[in-house]
């Protein structure tokens, strides 16, 4: 898959294509399926598919400051597209420029001039343009004049909850990542560099990785979890068992949230390292300890409570 920067990076060459268009932040199951959709369409005429995405969040540029937490980085996005069968991610620099383009300027500049599509395919709630002022119904009378067709994606869910980047975060934030696996198609996953902590899990004889979440990072309520660290990417990322805490370590009055993940097994060292956390399970919330020795046992207990979620025995980890 190619992946582009902003619509310079078009070859010169450049064909007509099947586009799609959004944020996508989670690459959760609708737009998997709006992605298969204009996969299949650009394999039926025999052109590439394109998956355009903008960085920021084009609500930050609206609204600074109001910068919604990300369920993927632009990097994580770019994979789970990949692995979807899209032959180019393209991402445009959402700037002040972008965003005063009427919806007929965007759509005959980028989507005509630049990249030349056939086919458009976007959510039913797809809005475009200075203001939000463009929507399917125009995007298709627009198609008419230039020549691509529109396929509005109806939004997909499960009974009478929809998918939705809104209603993921929100799972997540509650520390419910159960159910943000079933809207996502997989475990939510924060992904960022590991760094140096004050070494007090060494200390308590379960030495963590400390993770410094990439900005604007959806990471789950405080609490202890089951999951696993993911070293790599792609079929051949290593997928390491873990006890993952989140919270400020009130036992030794912290004030500082951190996010720290004891790998079962492992003991290499990872510093340095940009990694990734899938989360299982919550197995508890964030508890305060009067002493070491009962905040030592309640560590063995979450060990062996993530052993048992992730069907892990000793020493088969790393």
């Amino acid at each position: 898959m190619e992946r582009w920067r902003g619509v310079e990076s078009v070859p010169t060459t450049w064909g007509r294509c099947v586009v799609t268009i959004g944020v996508f932040d989670g690459v959760h199951r609708g737009h998997q399926q709006i992605i298969e959709q204009s996969v299949a369409r650009a394999r039926e005429l025999g052109v590439p598919s394109v998956v355009m995405t903008f960085d920021p969040h084009p609500i930050e540029v609206i609204r600074p400051g109001s910068h919604p937490p990300m369920l993927t980085g632009q990097r994580y996005k770019a994979d789970l597209v990949e692995a979807l069968g899209v032959d180019v991610f393209c991402v445009l620099p959402f700037t002040l420029d972008v965003m005063r383009l009427t919806a007929q300027e965007f759509v005959h500049g980028v989507l005509v001039e630049k990249l030349h599509a056939s086919v458009v395919v976007v959510g039913e709630n797809f809005r475009y343009g200075n203001k939000g002022s463009g929507t399917v119904a125009t995007l298709a009378e627009d198609g008419r004049r230039f020549g691509f067709s529109v396929e509005g994606f109806p939004l997909q869910g499960r009974g009478d909850m929809t998918w939705s980047s809104t209603y993921i975060r929100s799972c997540v934030s509650a520390g419910d990542v159960a159910t943000a696996t079933e809207a996502l198609g997989r475990e939510h996953r924060i992904h960022g560099v590991v760094v140096r902590g004050d070494q007090r899990g060494r200390e308590l004889g379960y030495p963590t990785a400390n993770l410094e979440p990439l900005p604007w990072s959806a990471i789950p309520a405080d609490g202890v979890y089951a999951g696993r660290l993911v070293r790599g990417s792609g079929p051949q990322a290593q997928l390491l068992p873990a006890a993952i805490s989140i919270g400020t370590n009130p036992t030794f009055a912290g004030t500082e949230r951190r996010v720290e993940a004891f790998v079962l097994d492992y003991t290499g060292d990872l510093y340095g390292e940009h990694v990734g956390l899938a989360f299982t399970e919550r197995l508890r919330e964030t508890l305060r300890f009067d002493a070491v020795e009962p905040l030592k046992a309640q560590m063995a207990f979450d060990v062996e409570r993530t052993r048992s979620v992730l069907g892990v025995q000793p020493s088969e980890g790393w």
